[in-house]
C-alpha cells in the first residue's frame, strides 16, 4: 500500500474532499453526480483508508434492498481493497455479507433498509461504527428514514463518525434528496462531480463515445444522466402529489380500498399497492406497497394478509398465468385489467386530474419516487413529446389498474368481491 499514490485511485475532482475527510471535517458527505463520476469508487477508497488508520473503526454499507447489496457496495469495497493492495489484510463472506480485517476483527456490515429491524442486530467484535455509506440514497423513502437508520448506527460513542451518501440526482427539483442537499446544515458537505474530471483511460473509449453521442442527440438526457444535473422542466405530470406520513389512525378510517399489481419483467420490479379513494373529494391515498426485483409469486402472496387476499386486486392482464396461479394456488381475489386502446393516456390523465394524491414515503417509497419524478420528455429539437413515457412507472401502472372500474364509471368491485370465474 505504501507505494500506491492515492491520486492514482481517485479523480482530481475529489482531491480536496479527500483531504477534508482525512482531517475529519465533516459529519455528512453527500456525493452526487452523473454516470462515470467515480463517486462510489471514491467513497469505497475512503472507507478502507479510514479503517486501516483507525483500528477501532467499523463500517456499514447499505442499499434500499438487500438483493442489491452484493453487486454494488459489496463488490465496490472489494475493488477498493484490491486497488489499495491490502487483499491479504481482509477476508470476506457471502452468507452473511461481511468484509473482515483479519488482524483486528474490524468489520464492514452490509444492510438493506427493506426491514428496519435488521439495523438493530449489529454485533461488532471491537470498536464502533465510524462510517455509514448509503449508496443510491435517492431510492430511500426520505430524510425521516435516513435519520432513523443513522440513529441506529451512530450511538454509544463520542468519537467522530461520518455518514456518506452517493446518488445520481433525480430529474425533479421536488425530489426529497434534491431538496435535502439544499438545506444548510452544520457539518454537511455536498460534492458534485461528473465524468469530465475523470481520466479518460479509466472510463474507456466506448463510455466517452456514448456520452458524446447522447450529448449530440438529446442534450437534456445527457445533462441529467452524465452531468448529474437537476433538469426538472416544469413538465412533471403529477403536480397534485403530497408526500407525507399517513397515520395508522387515518388508515383505520379508510373504507374504499383499491389494490393494484404490476408484474415485474426481467430487471423491472413487481409492485403491489393498496390505496383508498375518496371520490367526493377526488382524493387518493396510497398507504401500502410491496415491491421487489425478481420476486416470485409465492413470495409475494406470503406478504399479503387474509384481508388483502380477500379484497380485489386488479393486475396487469399481460400475465394471465401469474394471475391464475395467484388465484388458484394462493387464494388471492385477483383479475386482469381490461386495458384497451387509449387506456394508458386516459388513466394517467384521470390520476393527474384528482385534487390530491397523498403518498406515504416510508410505507410506499417507490410510489413516492415515481409519482414525484414522472415527467413528459423533450426531443432533440426542444419540443415536448406529447405521449407519456413508458419507463419508471411501475407503481403508476399498478395504481391505474387498481382504479380501472372507477375510471370507466362502472360499479366498483371492491372489498369482498369475487374473482372472475376460471382464473
Amino acid at each position: 500500500m505504501t507505494s500506491i499514490k492515492i491520486s492514482e485511485l481517485i479523480a482530481p475532482s475529489f482531491y480536496k474532499l479527500h483531504k477534508e475527510i482525512k482531517r475529519e471535517q465533516w459529519g455528512e458527505v453527500w456525493c452526487k453526480g452523473g454516470r462515470g463520476s467515480t463517486k462510489s469508487s471514491f467513497l469505497s477508497i475512503e472507507i478502507i483508508l479510514g479503517m486501516l488508520k483507525d483500528k477501532d473503526a467499523n463500517a456499514t454499507a447499505g442499499r434500499r434492498f438487500d438483493n442489491e447489496l452484493h453487486d454494488s457496495v459489496f463488490n465496490q469495497l472489494l475493488w477498493a481493497i484490491e486497488k489499495l493492495g491490502v487483499d491479504k489484510e481482509f477476508r470476506h463472506t457471502v452468507a452473511p455479507l461481511r468484509i473482515i480485517r483479519k488482524s483486528t476483527g474490524q468489520m464492514i456490515i452490509f444492510k438493506g433498509a427493506d426491514n428496519p429491524k435488521k439495523t438493530k442486530s449489529l454485533k461488532l467484535v471491537r470498536g464502533y461504527i465510524k462510517y455509514v455509506w448509503l449508496e443510491e440514497v435517492d431510492q430511500y423513502a426520505g430524510p425521516e428514514e435516513i435519520r432513523t437508520l443513522l440513529q441506529s448506527y451512530f450511538r454509544g460513542t463520542n468519537k467522530n463518525q461520518i455518514a456518506m451518501f452517493s446518488y445520481n440526482p433525480p430529474k425533479s427539483a421536488r425530489s426529497w434528496v434534491n431538496q435535502e442537499v439544499k438545506i444548510p446544515k452544520k457539518g454537511r458537505r455536498v460534492h458534485h462531480s461528473d465524468y469530465r474530471s475523470v481520466p479518460a483511460e479509466w472510463l474507456g473509449d466506448r463510455f466517452i463515445a456514448e456520452a458524446e453521442h447522447l450529448k449530440e442527440t438529446n442534450d437534456m438526457a445527457y445533462r441529467h444522466e452524465y452531468l448529474g444535473e437537476e433538469v426538472g422542466t416544469g413538465l412533471e405530470v403529477f403536480d397534485n402529489v403530497e408526500i407525507r406520513t399517513i397515520t395508522d389512525q387515518e388508515i383505520a378510517q379508510y373504507d374504499k380500498i383499491r389494490q393494484g399489481l404490476d408484474f415485474g419483467f426481467a430487471v423491472d420490479p413487481l409492485v403491489w399497492n393498496r390505496m383508498h379513494l375518496e371520490k367526493k373529494r377526488l382524493k387518493l391515498c396510497i398507504f401500502k406497497e410491496i415491491s421487489g426485483r425478481g420476486m416470485q409469486n409465492r413470495a409475494f402472496a406470503a406478504m399479503l394478509n387474509e384481508q388483502e387476499k380477500r379484497e380485489l386486486t386488479i393486475a396487469d392482464s399481460a400475465e394471465p398465468k401469474s394471475i391464475a396461479e395467484l388465484h388458484s394456488d394462493y387464494g388471492i381475489n385477483i383479475t386482469g385489467a381490461k386495458k384497451g386502446p387509449g387506456s394508458v393516456d386516459h388513466g394517467i390523465k384521470w390520476l393527474s386530474d384528482l385534487n390530491q394524491i397523498v403518498i406515504d414515503p416510508v410505507r410506499c417509497h417507490l410510489a413516492a419516487k415515481e409519482f414525484t419524478n414522472y415527467s413528459l420528455e423533450i426531443n432533440r429539437q426542444g419540443d415536448v413529446i406529447s405521449r407519456y413515457p413508458d419507463k419508471d412507472n411501475h407503481t403508476i401502472d399498478g395504481v391505474r389498474y387498481a382504479l380501472e372500474y372507477d375510471m370507466i364509471g362502472s360499479r366498483s368491485m371492491s372489498a369482498g368481491a369475487q374473482a372472475i370465474p376460471g382464473l
